[in-house]
């Protein structure tokens, strides 16, 4: 079997597959992405998680498995398979749990760090996690509320901050999961100088962007209007802008949330960044729902998932669209093609 071009498949990039919840819809769609030949072109491809599972979710979709098997314990890069499930044959999440539990929460959170110690060591070269249950994981006693902090502690990450991609938008968090009105207490010029900062490397380094034009979003209804509706642009926005364009990143404003996504989208800026959840992930779910792509920027090693949860109320009905988990598959062999290439042209 050959790769596009004239390399072998041993010499494409191994991207490691998280089945995320075992009672959501991972199994299902992770099936329906990879039977795409178009993505599994692209790649080789390792899942970490339960082959009856998976095996389940082919059958109810009429799709013969197409992949082949080994023990989790014996993860490896050399595997001679285009797919591969790394089994968690000990394990066993009954196929009918289509709802939060603690057993899908361990066996979730133990496909994760293995994949993170497997990209840490070279044994693949990113992570596309399917969505996990932030009830199971809390059920499962886990000290992370979800991957992305979950993520940075494995990595010994001080910094990260969450990416999205949809369509033609890119944009970044500065505060995450926080309750809208306690934003006001985590909202400092730090939280704010970090996600461009961070940004702007990831930029560079994975979207092949010199010298990206970041634009930033002000906090409250038109900028504050000088004071008027919130001093907080003038307090906290404005320095942190001014610090990293000191640091020579190309960044501008704060700008009205309402205009600014627009003309980020229309190609005047190569990335955004946002100053709280909702106002981020509106605008890029209106724009490409079911080709938006999370990122998490900050740790060492490539992780890309969907931006969509586990859809329990779907599971195991064949219901659900794997285009997102497909835009994360190739945008993790995109990222890791470009940072592959960027290390050879610096060690030249």
């Amino acid at each position: 079997m050959r790769a596009n071009g004239n390399n072998s498949i041993s010499d494409q990039p191994v991207i490691g597959v998280t089945m995320g919840d075992a009672g959501g819809i991972g199994p299902e769609i992770i099936v329906k992405a990879l039977v795409d030949p178009v993505v599994r072109r692209a790649a080789k491809f390792v899942i970490f998680g339960l082959n009856e599972q998976l095996c389940y979710a082919a059958d109810a979709a009429e799709i013969e498995p197409f992949w082949g098997r080994h023990q989790h314990e014996k993860i490896s890069r050399e595997y001679p398979f285009k797919v591969v499930v790394a089994d968690y044959d000990e394990c066993s999440v009954p196929s009918w749990v289509n709802s939060p539990s603690k057993l899908a929460g361990e066996t979730s959170i133990r496909f994760c760090r293995d994949a993170i110690e497997a990209a840490r060591h070279g044994i693949i070269d990113a992570v596309v996690t399917a969505p996990i249950s932030k009830e199971s994981w809390k059920l499962a006693g886990s000290e992370w509320p979800g991957h992305t902090e979950m993520f940075a502690a494995c990595c010994k990450s001080p910094r990260k901050a969450m990416m999205f991609t949809a369509g033609p938008l890119k944009l970044a968090l500065a505060t995450i999961h926080e309750a809208l009105f306690e934003v006001r207490h985590k909202f400092t010029i730090g939280c704010v100088f970090e996600p461009i900062d961070l940004l702007n490397d990831a930029l560079k380094e994975y979207f092949g962007i010199d010298n990206p034009k970041i634009g930033i979003a002000a906090l409250n209804p038109h900028a504050g209007e000088n004071g008027q509706f919130g001093d907080e642009e003038q307090r906290i926005i404005t320095p942190a802008i001014l610090l990293a364009q000191h640091q020579g990143i190309n960044c501008l404003g704060p700008y009205p949330a309402d205009t600014l996504f627009l003309r980020a989208a229309q190609g005047e800026f190569d990335a955004v960044v946002a100053m709280y959840h909702d106002q981020g992930m509106i605008p890029v779910k209106l724009l490409g729902f079911q080709r938006a792509v999370n990122i998490t920027i900050g740790i060492p090693i490539i992780r890309t998932s969907p931006a969509h949860g586990t859809a329990f109320d779907i599971a195991g009905r064949n219901m659900a669209d794997p285009s997102s988990i497909k835009a994360a598959l190739i945008t993790a062999v995109n990222m890791a093609k470009i940072k592959k290439n960027l290390e050879c042209r610096i060690g030249n």
